[in-house]
């Protein structure tokens, strides 16, 4: 299994302090955290691709070239690209060329979004928030498979025989779709022949596995291998697990309770938050044991491939964070492989 990291950049205020730091300096800290993922083992990060103000994550490949400079072996990918609100073609290109600097390294993970403010800020009508995603992607399809292009469609002016270029270094630059519940969303990406991240935060995850299983069909229906599968969670690992929950509650509380008010949720307390971090719960929150319990749980469910930990649900200090990646690359993310290749053999 590959295990990996994903995040939105958050920066939110700290819930002790209420001080948020400059972008500039939680973009410094992000490299280190990249870098330590990196040197200590851990197989992929990704970049969220949001348009708040609580988030510095606009511009995911311009994060991930940075990344690139600074790292090795790590692969480096968007988690996710809004593609309905992107063009196809600079999405291509902008991931070929950070392919290139990374030597073979890049993944492009695209999907719906889960917040809409990059629809109206691009001149998109939410209206056709479906359409728009199903015709970019057939468009990204056709433009990792061809140099050159014929494409015409409903959103976007047409493309007569013309050259997309730089190419990537990987002739089939990985391309993979997250989805958070939709049924039919699972199903496309199998039937396309594309690897599927589950994004899974909140309530319990065997709840998601008829969407593992409508992925799998969808390949086997439509004359695809199978793909595949990342799981994609919210989580913090420190020493101890009373630890990992004093210092990821204030900061999950902080963000979730921000994007309550805007939904009409309730304030996250206390105790549903420890619920959430239980074995059954979606929350990978707590001691290294415990959290490589949870995965290899959560295995036995889905069979995935790849797992996925967004760490900064909120703002961690940084030798928080720091100490949590350590943590899940040189203590979690070594006994899961080696549980799971001792189950393989």
């Amino acid at each position: 299994m590959e295990l990996g990291l994903y995040t939105f950049v958050e920066n939110t205020p700290v819930a002790d302090t209420g001080q948020t730091l400059h972008p500039s300096e939680r973009l410094r800290n992000l490299m280190e955290e990249i870098e330590l993922a990196d040197e200590a083992g851990l197989d992929i990060v990704g970049i969220g691709e949001h348009h708040r103000s609580e988030y510095i994550s606009s511009a995911p490949a311009v994060i991930l070239a940075a990344a690139a400079e600074r790292t090795k072996k790590i692969r480096l990918s968007s988690a996710v690209t809004v593609l309905g609100s992107e063009d196809p073609v600079r999405v291509f290109q902008q991931y070929s060329t950070l392919d290139l600097l990374s030597q073979g390294r890049a993944e492009i993970m695209v999907g719906r979004g889960s917040f809409v403010e990059s629809f109206p800020l691009f001149g998109q009508d939410l209206e056709d928030y479906d359409e728009l995603f199903a015709e970019n992607l057939e468009l990204l399809l056709k433009l990792r498979e061809n140099e050159t292009v014929s494409w015409s469609g409903k959103y976007r002016p047409s493309i007569s025989s013309r050259g997309v270029y730089p190419r990537p270094m990987q002739s089939d630059l990985p391309i993979w779709i997250a989805v958070g519940g939709t049924p039919q969303s699972a199903y496309r990406a199998g039937a396309l022949g594309i690897p599927m991240a589950l994004a899974i935060i909140g309530g319990e995850p065997a709840r998601m596995k008829p969407l593992a299983d409508l992925h799998r069909r969808g390949a086997a229906e439509n004359g695809q291998e199978k793909q595949p599968l990342s799981i994609n969670s919210h989580g913090f690992l420190a020493d101890t697990s009373q630890e990992a929950h004093d210092i990821a509650f204030p900061a999950f509380k902080v963000q979730m309770d921000k994007i309550g008010r805007e939904r009409g949720w309730p304030p996250m307390s206390r105790e549903q938050f420890e619920a959430s971090t239980t074995l059954h719960g979606a929350n990978v929150v707590g001691s290294p044991e415990q959290i490589i319990e949870k995965i290899l749980h959560q295995h036995e469910i889905f069979g995935h491939t790849r797992f996925q930990l967004q760490m900064s649900v909120g703002s961690i200090p940084h030798e928080k964070l720091m100490r949590s990646i350590e943590l899940f690359a040189t203590k979690v993310a070594p006994a899961v492989r080696k549980e799971l290749k001792a189950v393989e053999a």
